[in-house]
Protein backbone atom coordinates (compact mmCIF):
# COMPACT_ATOMS: atom_id res chain seq x y z
CA UNK A 1 0.00 0.00 0.00
CA UNK A 2 3.10 2.56 0.99
CA UNK A 3 4.62 1.58 -2.47
CA UNK A 4 1.42 2.42 -4.46
CA UNK A 5 1.03 5.51 -2.63
CA UNK A 6 4.42 6.58 -2.67
CA UNK A 7 4.19 6.13 -6.96
CA UNK A 8 0.99 8.09 -6.98
CA UNK A 9 2.80 11.02 -4.80
CA UNK A 10 5.70 11.22 -6.86
CA UNK A 11 3.89 10.53 -10.36
CA UNK A 12 1.07 13.55 -9.40
CA UNK A 13 4.24 15.59 -8.56
CA UNK A 14 6.27 15.32 -12.15
CA UNK A 15 2.46 16.10 -13.80
CA UNK A 16 2.32 19.24 -11.66
CA UNK A 17 6.08 20.44 -12.16
CA UNK A 18 5.29 20.04 -16.29
CA UNK A 19 2.11 22.41 -16.33
CA UNK A 20 4.43 25.23 -17.21
CA UNK A 21 4.82 23.95 -20.21
CA UNK A 22 1.61 23.64 -20.67
CA UNK A 23 0.58 26.99 -19.27
CA UNK A 24 -2.06 27.54 -22.36
CA UNK A 25 -3.94 24.49 -22.05
CA UNK A 26 -4.64 24.47 -18.43
CA UNK A 27 -5.76 28.21 -18.56
CA UNK A 28 -8.23 26.98 -21.19
CA UNK A 29 -9.85 24.44 -18.29
CA UNK A 30 -8.91 27.11 -14.93
CA UNK A 31 -11.27 29.86 -17.32
CA UNK A 32 -13.50 27.06 -18.25
CA UNK A 33 -13.93 25.94 -14.57
CA UNK A 34 -14.58 29.65 -13.53
CA UNK A 35 -17.22 30.27 -15.52
CA UNK A 36 -18.91 27.50 -14.78
CA UNK A 37 -18.45 28.16 -11.14
CA UNK A 38 -19.47 31.84 -11.62
CA UNK A 39 -22.09 31.38 -13.28
CA UNK A 40 -23.66 28.78 -11.14
CA UNK A 41 -23.24 30.62 -7.59
CA UNK A 42 -24.11 34.05 -8.95
CA UNK A 43 -27.76 33.01 -10.50
CA UNK A 44 -28.27 30.40 -7.49
CA UNK A 45 -27.36 33.36 -4.77
CA UNK A 46 -30.09 35.53 -6.45
CA UNK A 47 -32.50 33.29 -5.51
CA UNK A 48 -30.69 32.61 -1.81
CA UNK A 49 -30.97 36.34 -1.51
CA UNK A 50 -34.43 36.92 -2.49
CA UNK A 51 -34.94 33.88 -0.05
CA UNK A 52 -33.48 35.67 2.81
CA UNK A 53 -35.21 39.13 2.24
CA UNK A 54 -38.58 37.89 2.42
CA UNK A 55 -37.94 34.91 5.32
CA UNK A 56 -35.89 37.54 6.73
CA UNK A 57 -38.34 39.40 7.94
CA UNK A 58 -40.34 37.01 9.54
CA UNK A 59 -40.80 36.47 13.52
CA UNK A 60 -42.61 32.57 14.96
CA UNK A 61 -43.36 35.54 17.84
CA UNK A 62 -45.64 37.19 15.13
CA UNK A 63 -48.51 36.37 14.02
CA UNK A 64 -50.40 37.99 10.43
CA UNK A 65 -54.43 37.41 10.44
CA UNK A 66 -55.78 38.16 7.26
CA UNK A 67 -59.49 37.48 6.04
CA UNK A 68 -60.15 33.55 5.58
CA UNK A 69 -59.09 32.65 2.10
CA UNK A 70 -56.57 35.26 1.70
CA UNK A 71 -53.55 34.50 -0.16
CA UNK A 72 -51.92 38.12 0.68
CA UNK A 73 -52.32 40.99 2.29
CA UNK A 74 -53.48 42.34 -1.06
CA UNK A 75 -56.12 40.76 -1.40
CA UNK A 76 -57.78 40.97 2.36
CA UNK A 77 -59.90 42.77 3.99
CA UNK A 78 -60.86 43.16 8.32
CA UNK A 79 -63.02 45.69 9.54
CA UNK A 80 -62.12 48.13 12.46
CA UNK A 81 -64.20 46.25 14.62
CA UNK A 82 -62.74 42.81 13.48
CA UNK A 83 -59.19 43.88 13.82
CA UNK A 84 -60.47 45.25 17.58
CA UNK A 85 -61.48 41.70 18.97
CA UNK A 86 -58.34 40.42 17.19
CA UNK A 87 -56.42 43.11 19.15
CA UNK A 88 -58.29 42.28 22.29
CA UNK A 89 -57.94 38.19 22.19
CA UNK A 90 -56.58 36.09 24.62
CA UNK A 91 -53.17 35.18 24.19
CA UNK A 92 -52.02 38.49 22.82
CA UNK A 93 -48.86 39.89 24.78
CA UNK A 94 -49.40 43.44 26.53
CA UNK A 95 -46.81 46.42 26.88
CA UNK A 96 -45.88 47.89 29.69
CA UNK A 97 -49.11 50.45 29.60
CA UNK A 98 -51.43 47.23 29.51
CA UNK A 99 -52.10 48.10 25.56
CA UNK A 100 -52.26 44.38 23.62
CA UNK A 101 -49.25 44.36 21.37
CA UNK A 102 -51.00 44.64 17.71
CA UNK A 103 -51.33 46.50 15.11
CA UNK A 104 -54.47 46.89 12.31
CA UNK A 105 -52.68 47.42 8.94
CA UNK A 106 -53.31 48.47 5.67
CA UNK A 107 -51.64 47.95 2.55
CA UNK A 108 -51.85 49.42 -1.17
CA UNK A 109 -49.37 49.67 -4.15
CA UNK A 110 -47.95 52.81 -6.01
CA UNK A 111 -46.05 53.97 -8.31
CA UNK A 112 -43.11 55.30 -7.66
CA UNK A 113 -39.99 56.52 -10.27
CA UNK A 114 -37.21 54.42 -10.20
CA UNK A 115 -33.45 55.90 -9.89
CA UNK A 116 -32.63 55.03 -13.49
CA UNK A 117 -34.59 57.91 -14.77
CA UNK A 118 -36.86 58.36 -17.74
CA UNK A 119 -40.05 57.38 -17.63
CA UNK A 120 -39.07 54.44 -15.48
CA UNK A 121 -41.57 53.66 -12.26
CA UNK A 122 -42.30 51.09 -10.49
CA UNK A 123 -45.24 49.37 -7.86
CA UNK A 124 -44.08 50.16 -4.28
CA UNK A 125 -45.55 48.98 -1.06
CA UNK A 126 -47.25 52.07 0.87
CA UNK A 127 -47.97 50.40 4.04
CA UNK A 128 -50.98 52.57 6.20
CA UNK A 129 -49.26 51.67 10.32
CA UNK A 130 -50.58 52.46 13.69
CA UNK A 131 -48.15 52.66 16.76
CA UNK A 132 -47.63 49.13 17.59
CA UNK A 133 -46.48 48.05 13.71
CA UNK A 134 -42.76 49.25 14.79
CA UNK A 135 -43.35 46.78 18.03
CA UNK A 136 -44.16 43.50 16.28
CA UNK A 137 -41.64 43.80 13.94
CA UNK A 138 -37.45 42.44 15.10
CA UNK A 139 -35.07 44.59 14.48
CA UNK A 140 -36.90 47.78 12.98
CA UNK A 141 -35.69 51.29 13.90
CA UNK A 142 -35.51 54.43 12.45
CA UNK A 143 -32.50 55.53 11.43
CA UNK A 144 -32.55 59.13 9.74
CA UNK A 145 -35.00 62.09 10.55
CA UNK A 146 -37.69 60.91 12.62
CA UNK A 147 -41.26 59.24 13.02
CA UNK A 148 -43.96 60.21 10.94
CA UNK A 149 -46.69 62.35 13.48
CA UNK A 150 -50.17 60.70 13.30
CA UNK A 151 -52.73 62.65 11.32
CA UNK A 152 -50.15 63.83 9.42
CA UNK A 153 -49.55 63.85 5.58
CA UNK A 154 -45.93 62.37 6.22
CA UNK A 155 -44.17 59.15 5.37
CA UNK A 156 -40.91 57.20 6.22
CA UNK A 157 -39.23 54.94 4.06
CA UNK A 158 -37.00 51.59 3.84
CA UNK A 159 -33.41 51.77 3.29
CA UNK A 160 -33.63 49.54 -0.04
CA UNK A 161 -36.69 51.55 -1.22
CA UNK A 162 -35.02 54.72 -0.90
CA UNK A 163 -32.03 53.15 -2.44
CA UNK A 164 -33.95 52.47 -5.95
CA UNK A 165 -36.68 54.87 -6.36
CA UNK A 166 -36.42 58.33 -7.00
CA UNK A 167 -38.06 61.38 -4.51
CA UNK A 168 -37.30 58.99 -1.16
CA UNK A 169 -34.72 61.35 0.48
CA UNK A 170 -35.60 62.66 4.12
CA UNK A 171 -36.84 66.16 3.57
CA UNK A 172 -38.18 65.70 0.06
CA UNK A 173 -41.91 65.85 -1.14
CA UNK A 174 -44.01 63.02 -3.50
CA UNK A 175 -46.89 63.62 -5.25
CA UNK A 176 -48.85 60.23 -4.23
CA UNK A 177 -52.46 60.24 -5.14
CA UNK A 178 -54.18 63.04 -4.53
CA UNK A 179 -51.99 63.47 -1.61
CA UNK A 180 -48.39 65.34 -1.33
CA UNK A 181 -46.45 63.89 1.24
CA UNK A 182 -43.16 64.89 3.12
CA UNK A 183 -40.75 62.00 3.72
CA UNK A 184 -39.97 62.62 7.27
CA UNK A 185 -37.29 59.93 8.29
CA UNK A 186 -35.54 56.69 6.93
CA UNK A 187 -35.77 52.92 8.70
CA UNK A 188 -33.98 49.45 8.77
CA UNK A 189 -35.42 46.52 9.32
CA UNK A 190 -32.45 43.77 9.23
CA UNK A 191 -32.49 44.05 5.30
CA UNK A 192 -35.30 42.50 4.87
CA UNK A 193 -38.76 42.80 2.97
CA UNK A 194 -39.83 45.84 5.32
CA UNK A 195 -37.09 47.97 4.19
CA UNK A 196 -39.19 47.97 0.53
CA UNK A 197 -42.09 49.68 1.91
CA UNK A 198 -43.12 52.90 2.46
CA UNK A 199 -44.99 53.83 6.33
CA UNK A 200 -47.55 55.91 7.06
CA UNK A 201 -50.47 56.82 9.12
CA UNK A 202 -53.00 54.13 8.62
CA UNK A 203 -56.13 56.94 9.10
CA UNK A 204 -54.52 59.32 6.93
CA UNK A 205 -54.11 56.17 4.02
CA UNK A 206 -57.31 55.21 4.82
CA UNK A 207 -58.83 58.47 4.13
CA UNK A 208 -56.55 59.18 0.87
CA UNK A 209 -57.56 55.56 -0.64
CA UNK A 210 -61.20 55.93 0.87
CA UNK A 211 -61.26 52.66 2.45
CA UNK A 212 -63.40 53.46 5.67
CA UNK A 213 -62.19 52.30 8.29
CA UNK A 214 -60.86 49.16 7.26
CA UNK A 215 -57.62 47.22 7.08
CA UNK A 216 -56.54 43.83 5.40
CA UNK A 217 -54.29 42.44 8.06
CA UNK A 218 -53.62 42.85 11.86
CA UNK A 219 -50.46 42.20 13.45
CA UNK A 220 -50.01 40.27 16.86
CA UNK A 221 -47.22 39.24 19.04
CA UNK A 222 -47.92 36.06 20.92
CA UNK A 223 -45.26 34.42 23.83
CA UNK A 224 -45.23 30.55 23.20
CA UNK A 225 -47.02 27.99 22.36
CA UNK A 226 -49.77 28.21 25.33
CA UNK A 227 -50.36 31.69 24.55
CA UNK A 228 -50.43 30.85 20.53
CA UNK A 229 -53.11 28.01 21.09
CA UNK A 230 -55.23 30.62 23.81
CA UNK A 231 -54.98 32.99 20.48
CA UNK A 232 -56.08 30.26 17.93
CA UNK A 233 -59.00 29.21 19.88
CA UNK A 234 -60.35 32.81 20.65
CA UNK A 235 -60.26 33.90 17.05
CA UNK A 236 -62.10 30.40 15.64
CA UNK A 237 -64.29 29.81 18.11
CA UNK A 238 -65.82 33.74 17.50
CA UNK A 239 -68.63 33.59 15.30
CA UNK A 240 -67.84 37.58 14.48
CA UNK A 241 -64.29 36.34 12.51
CA UNK A 242 -63.51 34.82 9.71
CA UNK A 243 -59.91 34.97 9.80
CA UNK A 244 -57.19 32.41 9.12
CA UNK A 245 -53.69 33.30 11.41
CA UNK A 246 -50.14 32.46 10.52
CA UNK A 247 -46.82 33.32 12.00
CA UNK A 248 -45.32 36.06 10.07
CA UNK A 249 -41.95 33.37 9.13
CA UNK A 250 -44.77 31.18 7.73
CA UNK A 251 -46.18 33.64 5.18
CA UNK A 252 -43.30 35.34 3.94
CA UNK A 253 -41.61 32.04 3.59
CA UNK A 254 -44.95 30.91 1.31
CA UNK A 255 -44.86 34.63 -0.09
CA UNK A 256 -41.01 33.79 -1.76
CA UNK A 257 -41.96 30.34 -3.22
CA UNK A 258 -42.61 30.93 -6.90
CA UNK A 259 -39.60 33.67 -7.04
CA UNK A 260 -36.98 31.10 -5.78
CA UNK A 261 -38.30 28.28 -7.64
CA UNK A 262 -38.33 30.40 -10.67
CA UNK A 263 -34.64 31.25 -10.09
CA UNK A 264 -33.38 27.94 -9.48
CA UNK A 265 -35.11 26.40 -12.28
CA UNK A 266 -33.25 28.83 -14.84
CA UNK A 267 -30.41 28.47 -12.36
CA UNK A 268 -29.45 24.76 -12.42
CA UNK A 269 -30.20 23.62 -16.24
CA UNK A 270 -28.09 26.75 -16.73
CA UNK A 271 -25.26 25.79 -14.60
CA UNK A 272 -25.92 22.13 -16.14
CA UNK A 273 -25.45 23.11 -19.75
CA UNK A 274 -22.41 25.09 -19.18
CA UNK A 275 -20.82 21.91 -16.85
CA UNK A 276 -20.96 20.28 -19.90
CA UNK A 277 -18.96 22.98 -21.79
CA UNK A 278 -16.63 22.90 -18.89
CA UNK A 279 -16.12 19.37 -19.28
CA UNK A 280 -15.56 19.08 -22.75
CA UNK A 281 -13.24 21.77 -22.35
CA UNK A 282 -11.48 19.48 -19.61
CA UNK A 283 -11.45 16.48 -21.82
CA UNK A 284 -9.61 18.41 -24.58
CA UNK A 285 -6.93 20.18 -22.19
CA UNK A 286 -6.46 16.71 -20.42
CA UNK A 287 -5.98 14.76 -23.46
CA UNK A 288 -3.71 17.57 -24.84
CA UNK A 289 -2.04 16.96 -21.70
CA UNK A 290 -1.72 13.43 -21.88
CA UNK A 291 -0.19 13.46 -25.52
CA UNK A 292 2.59 16.28 -24.39
CA UNK A 293 3.55 13.56 -21.39
CA UNK A 294 3.76 10.83 -23.32
CA UNK A 295 7.40 10.04 -23.03
CA UNK A 296 7.01 11.27 -19.33
CA UNK A 297 4.24 8.46 -19.09
CA UNK A 298 5.40 5.83 -20.90
CA UNK A 299 8.88 6.29 -19.21
CA UNK A 300 6.76 6.21 -15.65
CA UNK A 301 5.58 3.11 -16.26
CA UNK A 302 8.91 1.42 -17.88
CA UNK A 303 10.35 2.14 -14.48
CA UNK A 304 7.22 -0.11 -12.84
CA UNK A 305 4.85 2.56 -11.78
CA UNK A 306 1.69 1.01 -11.67
CA UNK A 307 -1.46 2.16 -14.08
CA UNK A 308 -3.51 3.20 -10.87
CA UNK A 309 -0.41 5.31 -10.65
CA UNK A 310 -0.90 7.16 -13.61
CA UNK A 311 -4.94 7.47 -13.38
CA UNK A 312 -4.54 8.64 -10.21
CA UNK A 313 -1.85 11.19 -11.00
CA UNK A 314 -3.87 12.97 -14.32
CA UNK A 315 -7.09 12.85 -12.05
CA UNK A 316 -4.86 14.98 -9.47
CA UNK A 317 -3.95 17.03 -12.31
CA UNK A 318 -7.55 17.81 -13.76
CA UNK A 319 -8.86 18.16 -9.84
CA UNK A 320 -6.02 21.06 -9.43
CA UNK A 321 -6.90 22.60 -12.07
CA UNK A 322 -10.32 22.34 -11.93
CA UNK A 323 -9.81 23.44 -8.41
CA UNK A 324 -7.97 26.93 -9.31
CA UNK A 325 -10.62 27.56 -11.39
CA UNK A 326 -13.53 27.04 -8.72
CA UNK A 327 -11.78 28.76 -6.48
CA UNK A 328 -11.05 32.14 -8.77
CA UNK A 329 -14.93 31.94 -9.74
CA UNK A 330 -16.07 32.07 -6.43
CA UNK A 331 -13.57 34.65 -5.27
CA UNK A 332 -14.70 36.94 -8.13
CA UNK A 333 -19.02 36.15 -8.01
CA UNK A 334 -18.26 37.13 -4.07
CA UNK A 335 -16.75 40.83 -4.10
CA UNK A 336 -18.67 41.26 -7.30
CA UNK A 337 -22.05 40.22 -6.59
CA UNK A 338 -22.43 39.40 -3.02
CA UNK A 339 -24.71 42.14 -1.40
CA UNK A 340 -25.28 43.48 -4.67
CA UNK A 341 -29.23 44.99 -4.80
CA UNK A 342 -31.93 45.03 -7.06
CA UNK A 343 -35.34 44.68 -7.09
CA UNK A 344 -37.78 42.53 -8.72
CA UNK A 345 -41.51 42.09 -8.90
CA UNK A 346 -42.85 39.40 -5.93
CA UNK A 347 -46.21 37.76 -7.99
CA UNK A 348 -47.77 38.04 -4.31
CA UNK A 349 -48.18 41.29 -3.34
CA UNK A 350 -47.68 42.38 -7.46
CA UNK A 351 -44.97 44.96 -5.92
CA UNK A 352 -41.21 45.38 -5.70
CA UNK A 353 -39.24 43.76 -3.68
CA UNK A 354 -35.50 45.19 -3.35
CA UNK A 355 -33.30 42.57 -2.19
CA UNK A 356 -29.09 41.96 -2.36
CA UNK A 357 -27.27 38.97 -3.50
CA UNK A 358 -26.51 36.64 -1.40
CA UNK A 359 -23.49 34.18 -1.70
CA UNK A 360 -23.86 31.64 1.20
CA UNK A 361 -21.64 28.98 2.76
CA UNK A 362 -24.42 26.68 1.26
CA UNK A 363 -23.58 27.80 -2.30
CA UNK A 364 -19.76 27.97 -2.04
CA UNK A 365 -20.01 23.94 -0.97
CA UNK A 366 -22.48 23.30 -4.18
CA UNK A 367 -19.67 25.16 -5.87
CA UNK A 368 -16.86 23.05 -4.56
CA UNK A 369 -19.06 19.78 -5.78
CA UNK A 370 -19.21 21.26 -9.10
CA UNK A 371 -15.65 21.74 -9.22
CA UNK A 372 -14.91 18.09 -8.05
CA UNK A 373 -17.65 17.17 -10.77
CA UNK A 374 -15.54 18.39 -13.75
CA UNK A 375 -12.18 17.41 -12.48
CA UNK A 376 -13.09 14.26 -11.82
CA UNK A 377 -15.00 13.74 -15.50
CA UNK A 378 -12.32 16.05 -17.33
CA UNK A 379 -9.50 13.34 -16.24
CA UNK A 380 -10.64 10.43 -16.12
CA UNK A 381 -11.07 9.26 -20.03
CA UNK A 382 -7.89 10.88 -20.43
CA UNK A 383 -6.06 8.84 -17.42
CA UNK A 384 -7.50 5.39 -18.53
CA UNK A 385 -6.80 6.37 -22.43
CA UNK A 386 -2.84 7.02 -21.20
CA UNK A 387 -2.76 3.51 -19.33
CA UNK A 388 -3.91 2.01 -22.46
CA UNK A 389 -1.36 3.43 -24.71
CA UNK A 390 1.30 0.31 -24.98
CA UNK A 391 4.41 1.64 -23.59
CA UNK A 392 6.95 0.97 -26.61
CA UNK A 393 4.50 3.01 -28.79
CA UNK A 394 4.26 5.26 -27.09
CA UNK A 395 7.85 5.83 -26.80
CA UNK A 396 8.24 5.97 -30.47
CA UNK A 397 5.08 8.15 -31.16
CA UNK A 398 6.92 10.77 -28.54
Amino acid sequence: MGSVFNQILAASWAAILSLPARLGASAVAVFGTACVVGVFISVLSMAAGFEKTLVGAGSDSTMIVMRNGATSELNSGISNEQAQLIADAPGVRHDEAGRPVAAAELYVIVDIPTREGGNSSANVPLRGVQAHSYTVRDNLRIVEGRAFHEGQDELIVGRAAQSKFAGLNVGDAIKIGQNEWRIVGAFEAGGSVSESELWCDAPILQQAYRRGSSFQSVRVKVDGTAALDSFKKALASDPRLNVDLQSEKDYYATQSEGMTAFIKWVGYPLAILMAFGAVFGALNTMYASVSARTREIATLRALGFGSSSVICSTLVESLLLAFVGGLIGSVVVYFVFNGYTVSTMNGASFSQVVFAFAVTPELLVLGIYAVVLIGVLGGLFPAIRAVRVPIVVALRES
